[in-house]
């Protein structure tokens, strides 16, 4: 069995900001990969052509089991708010994707704690100091059933927000304990 873990930028290429569905779905047939965890995500959003970008993922691996869960409702870096679930087909999304060759028997969303409040961060650049409105996180999970038997996987994206990753990880560990073994946690932990 051959697991992987994307962080797809929205699909961009790591040369420009240009997004081709064509290029990510490529790259996603030679990861060759039985189950594939993808994050930064995007779904009907106008810098990535409005493509369902797990559904490009999906056909590009022979995916039957596939799902998009939305961190945010809204567009990154402008106005946005916590995806709640409850969001309209079309609505412009951000977040993370679980697909796997094998068929998933059932599936769950968790939402990770988030920092309540804007707050000051060092960030390398000119501007060093920047206010932060970090974006809500989440975690989908899945068992499926596999050649080696049943299987319990979750994909992630974490906080970049040193600590506050930490603290969403033992949440995420602690949680997944619940589910049946084995259990594969795959995602950006963002960590060093």
């Amino acid at each position: 069995m051959r697991m992987a873990t994307f962080n797809i930028l929205h699909g961009r290429s790591a040369e420009g900001d240009d997004v081709d569905v064509g290029r990510l779905a490529d790259c996603v047939r030679c990861l060759d990969a039985d189950v594939l965890a993808l994050q930064e995500v995007d779904c009907d959003q106008p810098r990535s052509a409005m493509a369902d970008l797990t559904a490009v993922a999906a056909e590009a691996m022979g995916a039957v089991s596939h799902r998009f869960v939305a961190a945010i409702s809204g567009t990154p870096g402008a106005t946005w708010m916590a995806a709640t679930g409850e969001e309209q087909p079309g609505t412009a999304s951000y977040g993370i994707a679980l697909l796997s060759r094998y068929e998933a028997t059932t599936w769950q969303v968790l939402r990770l704690p988030r920092i309540p409040v804007k707050f000051p961060m060092y960030l390398p650049g000119p501007s060093r100091i920047q206010v932060i409105d970090e974006e809500p996180r989440a975690a989908v999970l899945a068992r499926f059933d596999t050649e080696l038997g049943p299987l319990t996987v979750a994909s992630t994206h974490l906080s970049f927000v040193p600590g506050w990753n930490r603290l969403q990880l033992r949440r995420l560990t602690r949680d997944l304990r619940g589910f049946p073994g084995p259990r594969v946690l795959m995602g950006d932990l963002n960590m060093k």
